[in-house]
């Protein structure tokens, strides 16, 4: 630590599916956040320490900039506020095949009083003359101190992106330990490998509708027994999350299960189940208990 004469908080901030989470987990080489094609896939701000020689680069994780529609989003959307407001440096993330952003978006990314750095994202899906319109656009609206374009899901030109980082990155020693990839636990993320197979085996509603708490979390040098609790807001959900005979559940468990393993680097015992919290989204005691930033 005693090397490092530079570090700063790095937020990437953009539309929901605009490859942030991708873009996270490119940067540190290997998988930290949970990614869908779905929107509102991640809920909090998670942390990412990626550490050079004489650099620490710690970069949030935000959710997808959204109007809120009920006070689970409302949660979500104050860690983007808090996320914008703590960096150092911004790097706003522009989906190619979506290429939009609010004018209040662009408002609150302008009233941030530090290098901003506009990365087009998904380039492949692209033409050359899209790019120069969408680059033109966004150069007038948010005044970016630099601009490059990558594919975070090919890992082209990340090496370019976090040059720009290293330049722009403060003089300050280290914040976190030469070992440490993250702010949160184990427990945190065997609970977003459990609601990432949900989002991926559940359409409509109910990806949005479901939360997950782990009940138990009891590792051992060769085994981990890990309890989790699945609510959703309404008994038709948790039918259908359950599946006939159980079916349901049990691929959910058992996807879910190897993915644990191969993070913790031993074998697990999973049990799940599932509950109904009515309108939880909408109830801050509910969120609270979720684990949400309250106001």
């Amino acid at each position: 630590m005693s090397e490092i004469k530079k570090a700063g908080f790095i937020s990437i901030i953009g539309k929901p599916n605009a490859g942030k989470s991708t873009l996270l987990n490119a940067i540190l080489g290997q998988k930290l956040a949970i990614t869908n094609s779905k929107a509102q896939t991640t809920r909090h701000r998670i942390i990412g320490i990626h550490h050079l020689k004489d650099c620490q680069m710690v970069f949030s994780d935000t959710p997808g900039i959204i109007n809120p529609a009920y006070k689970l989003q409302e949660h979500m959307m104050s860690a983007v506020n808090e996320s914008i407001h703590d960096a150092d440096i911004l790097v706003v993330l522009i989906d190619m095949t979506s290429p939009k952003l609010h004018d209040d978006v662009i408002t609150q990314i302008n009233k941030a009083q530090c290098p901003k750095i506009l990365a087009l994202n998904k380039i492949d899906e692209s033409n050359q003359e899209e790019v120069k319109k969408v680059m033109d656009e966004f150069q007038e609206k948010i005044k970016p101190n630099e601009t490059i374009i990558i594919s975070a899901l090919r890992g082209f030109n990340i090496d370019g992106l976090l040059g720009m980082l290293y330049d722009y990155s403060p003089e300050h020693p280290a914040y976190y330990p030469p070992d440490q990839l993250t702010d949160r636990n184990e427990r945190f993320f065997v609970g977003e490998m459990i609601r990432e197979k949900l989002l991926t085996h559940y359409q409509q509603e109910i990806p949005y509708s479901i939360e997950v708490v782990i009940d138990e979390f009891k590792p051992k040098k060769t085994l981990t027994k890990i309890s989790a609790i699945i609510y959703c807001e309404r008994p038709s959900q948790k039918v259908i999350i359950i599946g006939k005979s159980g079916l349901g559940l049990k691929r959910i468990g058992s996807e879910a299960r190897r993915d644990m393993e191969k993070f913790l680097d031993r074998k697990v015992f999973l049990d799940l189940f599932v509950k109904v919290r009515e309108k939880w989204r909408n109830d801050d005691t509910q969120l609270k208990r979720f684990g949400y930033k309250q106001d």
